[in-house]
């Protein structure tokens, strides 16, 4: 049990303001989709969300080479901050996809991925938030955030689909078939970072 080992809380504290951080840039991404006003300057936002996502990764990093006790595994440590900062690289890419390609307008199906995207990244930092309490519930947010990512895949894997069957311009076609992909493999490093919370959970259990 986390109780009974010897740890050094920094490192639930610093998970914490990550999570904080990939939200921040989750509900970013979201505005941007759902306004799409000024798609230039919500990308710019996102980048700087995601530098300061970077600087927070580099701090966990430099934090467990300095640590002799950690809370848990140290390769579950840089597993984690590995995974959570892919997840704020992630947004970005998608943000960077909308600026880069010039895109109108929104899909659905894009402004739906965004939203399963920020209810991913809340849900887990919601289980983050438990580490160093109760196992368990960190268990059910894990649930919860493979059960969005089966929802993503299906909402992607719909949109590619139907662009196949309606869309005549093959240039379009290749940008939002890789907006689409781009934008998955968001909740799938969502997946990833909960995936590595249910093993410290089974490790410590």
């Amino acid at each position: 049990m986390f109780g009974l080992i010897p740890k050094n809380e920094k490192f639930f504290t610093m998970f914490k303001d990550m999570t904080v951080i990939i939200n921040e840039g989750a509900q970013l991404l979201k505005n941007m989709l759902d306004s799409y006003e000024d798609p230039m300057g919500s990308q710019r936002k996102i980048k700087d969300v995601e530098h300061k996502g970077d600087v927070q990764t580099h701090e966990i990093v430099k934090s467990l080479n300095k640590s002799f006790v950690t809370p848990f595994d140290r390769e579950d440590i840089y597993a984690l901050s590995a995974a959570l900062d892919d997840i704020l690289d992630l947004i970005d890419a998608s943000a960077k996809r909308f600026v880069m390609y010039r895109v109108e307008k929104p899909t659905p199906e894009a402004k739906e991925l965004a939203f399963i995207i920020l209810k991913s990244c809340q849900t887990i930092e919601k289980a983050v938030s438990h580490l160093g309490g109760k196992l368990e519930v960190i268990s059910e947010y894990c649930v919860e955030v493979n059960a969005l990512e089966n929802e993503a895949d299906r909402v992607c894997r719909e949109a590619v689909c139907r662009l196949f069957d309606e869309e005549k311009d093959p240039i379009r076609l290749i940008k939002w078939k890789e907006i689409y992909e781009t934008l998955e493999m968001a909740t799938d490093k969502c997946e990833d970072a909960a995936n590595i919370l249910e093993s410290v959970v089974v490790k410590n259990a």
